[in-house]
């Protein structure tokens, strides 16, 4: 185990326990138990105002370490003078350089403006072409001023770094920020896989139509870039149930894709794999077909891909009754180890 991860994960217990030490700590790291992830190093990036993505990858964290084995540690939006998680602060998130040994990234942030030093962590680890699973507002994960060095990772960003159009989004995830295509808090999202994609390693276990989530569709272009693989079409729902029916019209015609798979470059160096969803707060998490979704993505991003098993447990560990999404409701006065 590298010294980074053997320093974040440092007398954890087999079941996931959190130190003394840890618990001053601007992180948490999750020691992994038995399982075909065993060895491989996750980092969790959450950092948004809306959806709860402290929570959502606390969770994700901590199903991939119990049932998997992959040792993960999830980083936060930290307030650097109380030490409490707090995502409405886009300046700070410690603890990067956990990604200079880790074998995937996950990331789920919104609109970032971090200081050069935290995001040259993120720059070095996409230069090597390593993974990267991008959940939900990764798509628009970063909003750095014109006069900094990376300016470029902006949703949105036309500068003179043509190859960077549209920033961090498009070029790695395979889309930046476009719309709220359902209904934003009134049509909610049922999974629909794409013909022809029912066997790829991903949807492994995952019957059609079994993915739901809360939150609404995603506005994407199409078709989506490069050796982009559309998986999942997000058919919005007249409503915020799984049952409810579809709405009518142009919004389901033609489906916007809400996972897919593809690669990607950075200046011209290795390539790496990326495996997107639109979907991914907490509360999308409740639905069991969705943590699969999730768990098989990180799993094909390592290139794991043939230990995806479609009964492998995905259920939830510990007590997981996610805060609903929408701004100001992020749960107050909450540090690392109290999301353990």
């Amino acid at each position: 185990m590298s010294r980074l991860f053997l320093a974040a994960i440092l007398a954890l217990g087999s079941c996931g326990g959190v130190t003394a030490a840890e618990a001053d700590s601007s992180w948490l790291a999750v020691e992994g138990a038995d399982g075909p992830g065993k060895g491989k190093r996750v980092v969790l990036i959450s950092g948004d105002e809306e959806y709860r993505s402290e929570e959502a990858l606390t969770q994700l964290a901590k199903i991939l370490a119990a049932r998997h084995g992959f040792d993960c540690v999830v980083l936060y939006a930290i307030d650097p003078n109380t030490g409490e998680i707090d995502p409405n602060n886009q300046t700070n998130i410690p603890g990067l350089e956990h990604l200079r040994e880790a074998d995937l990234m996950v990331i789920a942030t919104r609109f970032r403006n971090l200081p050069d030093e935290q995001m040259k962590e993120i720059d070095d680890y996409l230069q090597a072409g390593k993974p990267v699973v991008g959940l939900r507002t990764a798509t628009h994960a970063f909003n750095i001023p014109t006069d900094r060095a990376y300016a470029h990772y902006s949703n949105g960003y036309h500068g003179e770094k043509a190859a960077w159009a549209d920033g961090f989004g498009r070029l790695v995830l395979g889309e930046k920020w476009i719309s709220h295509h359902g209904h934003h808090g009134k049509e909610s999202t049922r999974g629909l896989i794409v013909p022809g994609a029912e066997e790829h390693p991903i949807l492994r276990g995952i019957d059609d139509g079994a993915i739901w989530g809360p939150t609404d569709v995603y506005g994407v272009r199409l078709p989506l870039p490069g050796d982009s693989q559309p998986l999942v079409l997000g058919q919005v729902l007249a409503g915020m149930t799984a049952d409810a029916p579809p709405v009518e019209g142009a919004k389901n015609d033609p489906l916007m894709p809400i996972a897919w798979t593809k690669t990607y470059s950075v200046d011209g160096g290795p390539a790496g794999r990326v495996f997107t969803t639109t979907l991914g707060a907490a509360t999308d998490m409740v639905t069991e077909a969705t943590r699969r979704l999730l768990v098989n993505g990180c799993y094909w991003a390592v290139g794991l891909e043939e230990a995806i098993q479609g009964d492998a447990r995905v259920d939830a560990v510990g007590s997981f009754q996610p805060t609903p999404f929408g701004f100001g409701g992020a749960r107050k006065g909450l540090v690392p180890a109290g999301l353990r």
